[in-house]
């Protein structure tokens, strides 16, 4: 090739130039570009859309911004879909660069920065014309929750966590700790706060994070007394450091509703320009914060009068840690859930104060925690961030926009540190998550590591060990664990006689002996556990028994296997079989598992028991109870129920059976199945032959001796009152022992003494 002349090649290599520096009609792909919505009036699933490119979030530019573009940011937000945009910068101007401009979407892409566009920041626009996106609430299947980590910019990621340095004396005795400097980790050093325009709302913030629910002012002359005494003390160091630049955070400016100091103004670097001192003439920011109830030494008299009844309006079910769970309120005498639209993070803050924890670190969307049973009271919670009690947000009425219960919304709450995980550790497991549980235990004044007495050890004990260690719920409480090696020198029992109700904090909160007591004494029987992250949760129909209770009078020829098995009252060993019959009060039972593990058998097929007469398995041979009860407690008549066939009697559109017992297969409740055992088969009863005409309660408890763990005991017995006149009956009024309003409830140890007879 020839070039007529040296102008033409200078052209040539010119346009060479210009095309090697025109834009690419995509903008960079970065595969996990981030989106935000921001601004005036937005909410989690609509505002003003920002791009993070380079470090730096910007903005969208309207022009060419329709549906698909729309769709395709709400997808990537993790929203189904989009409901509309906005143009002309509806949700207020942003600042910095505007990064996209002419966006081309086909609908289909998985991410923004698939699409077509001008290129990153080439744009002919101004921030009046920034782009808003309106997205359907409803989040995509695997969306499960916004988290403070999400939330956060790329400041955020820099404004790591936040603690609280005791300077009086009282306060570094006692925990958790509610009083001192606020330090706050940035870059992966401790920084002290400058108190210059520091606010209550920047303390409210601060206490949040750290499990607490409110604050208090501070004695600020006190603390600038001891300050000042600090600076004058020629052995401190404090005086250099003050002079520093990388002792403080300049500035922070809070509104008092977020659930992090990250999402607030945050002034990390000094004025540029300026050589005067870091903090001149300032201290560090000081803050008291109150512990809710729960988190206050015995002796502590509450700050203000607490409303023990509000409290009760609002509670947390299935979580495995404390401060985590499904949220529930009562509303018309009934417990309901709240459904997950518009739920966020300011809303599930409001719900954790007012439970007497710190702000939400996390709301969960999607039944992420189990999903409940009964009403869904509430949809789309509208919280400002400073309500006392969710009832105080707007909201609507849970049935008004069709949501079902795998839209229940749960929190995962900020609680204070209290110490008690670094007092309990499990040895000699093959996992972390195993092993024989060390307690540490003050004897003879002395703090000394030792083992727990096995003797009535259970899961509820387990349970508590599991939850204090931050491993979730127990799947199993051992009581031989020769086969495990203990740490040297911490084999002595220290904790016998332990009885938890399985709500506490820390196993040394649970009822034990005082000198210690133990039948088997050292080594092999000392308490284990086994810890896991999920657990079944095993729920009755209480309206299908309700429809399905009749009356029958059986002969007894038609008994022989139920009397072999027990199913009848103790006055039929002395009838004349096979003459005469015996009358049963008949329903059926319908049990759910709504938990976020399957519901197994505690042993394996080999340990099955097989019974002739009936020719099936029993996997769990005391599977439920049924009783009747005078309207005090007193047991009148009762049965019980084998898991002959513990299977998938039906499963949700779109789910497939797990297990069925048909050819010896395996047993269990997938999650979200439920399995039936109809009002026609044996033992499906209470013999009431010889009860009396009367009111009655009728009482039916899913696995009654905790055989299997569960993430929720508390709603496993079903109650009805019931009315027999002799030759009818009749059960209304079925309900889930932890359905209705609050004072009608009864604590775990309550229902165990019903259970039992022992009022």
């Amino acid at each position: 090739m020839t070039w007529s002349s040296p102008a033409t090649f200078s052209l040539f290599l010119l346009l060479l130039l210009l095309l090697g520096q025109a834009p690419p009609s995509n903008p960079q792909s970065l595969g996990t570009v981030k989106l935000r919505l921001v601004g005036p009036g937005s909410r989690p699933e609509e505002g003003r859309l920002e791009v993070l490119h380079q470090g730096q979030w910007g903005t969208v530019c309207d022009d060419d911004f329709g549906l698909q573009e729309a769709t395709v940011a709400c997808r990537q937000l993790g929203f189904e879909a989009a409901l509309t945009w906005a143009h002309s910068a509806k949700y207020g101007q942003g600042e910095g660069p505007i990064w996209l401009d002419n966006v081309r979407c086909g609908g289909t892409e998985s991410s923004l920065d698939q699409c077509g566009s001008n290129g990153w920041g080439v744009s002919d626009c101004s921030h009046s014309e920034d782009v808003g996106v309106v997205c359907h609430p409803k989040r995509q299947r695997g969306y499960f929750s916004e988290k403070v980590s999400n939330a956060l910019g790329p400041q955020g990621r820099r404004l790591e966590e936040v603690r609280l340095k005791p300077i009086l004396a009282s306060a570094k005795r006692r925990l958790p700790v509610t009083e001192g400097a606020v330090e706050v980790k940035y870059e992966g050093h401790w920084r002290q706060v400058c108190d210059q325009g520091w606010t209550m709302n920047n303390s409210r913030v601060v206490c949040g994070m750290l499990g607490f629910p409110s604050e208090v002012p501070v004695n600020n002359p006190y603390y600038r007394k001891v300050w000042n005494l600090k600076l004058k003390d020629p052995k401190s160091r404090l005086k250099g450091l003050t002079n520093k630049n990388s002792f403080w955070i300049h500035r922070v400016n809070c509104l008092g509703t977020e659930p992090h100091m990250a999402n607030c103004q945050v002034q990390v670097a000094p004025a540029q320009g300026k050589l005067r001192p870091a903090c001149p003439g300032g201290m560090h920011a000081v803050v008291n914060c109150v512990a809710g109830p729960r988190f206050r030494p015995p002796k502590a008299k509450p700050r203000r009068k607490e409303s023990r009844e509000e409290e009760l309006r609002v509670r947390l079910r299935s979580g495995a840690q404390v401060g985590e769970g499904r949220v529930e309120v009562l509303m018309n005498r009934q417990w309901g859930t709240v459904c997950d639209h518009r739920w966020d993070l300011i809303s599930a803050s409001v719900v954790c104060r007012q439970l007497g924890f710190g702000s939400a670190r996390e709301a969960l969307f999607g039944a992420q925690l189990g999903q409940g049973l009964g009403p869904i009271h509430l949809s789309e919670v509208r919280c400002r961030g400073y309500e006392r009690t969710l009832s105080d947000c707007l909201a609507l009425e849970g049935s008004q926009n069709g949501c079902q219960h795998d839209n229940d919304a749960a929190v995962r709450c900020n609680v204070p540190d209290m110490g008690f995980q670094s007092q309990v550790r499990l040895a000699g497991g093959r996992s972390p998550e195993e092993g024989i549980v060390e307690v540490q235990v003050e004897v003879n004044g002395v703090q000394r590591w030792g083992t727990v007495c096995s003797d009535h050890w259970g899961l509820n004990e387990a349970m508590v060990v599991c939850r204090q260690l931050g491993l979730g719920f127990a799947s199993h409480a051992i009581k031989d664990t020769w086969y495990w090696q203990g740490t040297p020198g911490a084999g002595e029992v220290v904790m016998s006689g332990v009885g938890c109700l399985g709500t506490e904090q820390a196993l040394q909160q649970c009822q034990r002996h005082g000198p210690v007591h133990c039948s088997h004494g050292t080594g092999r029987f000392s308490a284990g556990v086994s810890c896991t992250s999920s657990a079944p949760d095993l729920v009755m129909n209480a309206q299908l028994v309700q429809e399905t209770a009749y009356l029958e009078d059986r002969p007894l020829s038609l008994l022989y296997c139920a009397h072999e098995e027990n199913c009848l009252s103790r006055s039929a060993d002395h009838m004349d079989w096979p003459y005469g019959h015996r009358r049963l009060l008949r329903f059926s039972s319908q049990i759910y598992n709504l938990g976020r593990a399957d519901f197994r058998p505690k042993t394996g097929r080999h340990s099955w028991i097989w019974h002739q007469c009936h020719r099936h398995y029993h996997s769990i041979e005391v599977f439920t109870h049924y009783d009747l009860l005078t309207l005090n407690g007193s047991k009148v008549a009762e049965g019980h129920k084998a898991s002959f066939c513990l299977e998938d009697t039906n499963c949700p559109a779109g789910m497939q059976r797990r297990y069925a017992c048909a050819n010896f297969g395996e047993q269990g409740v997938t999650v979200g199945c439920w399995d039936t055992y109809r009002h026609d088969i044996d033992c499906q009863w209470v013999d009431i032959t010889d009860v009396g005409p009367g009111d009655y309660i009728f009482q039916v408890v899913v696995n009654p001796k905790y055989e299997v763990a569960e993430s929720d005991f508390s709603n496993n017995m079903m109650r009805c009152r019931c009315k027999y006149d002799g030759h009818r009956v009749w059960l209304h009024n079925c309900h889930t022992g932890d359905s209705y309003r609050a004072n009608a409830e009864l604590s775990l140890e309550q229902e165990q003494r019903l259970r039992n007879n022992l009022i």
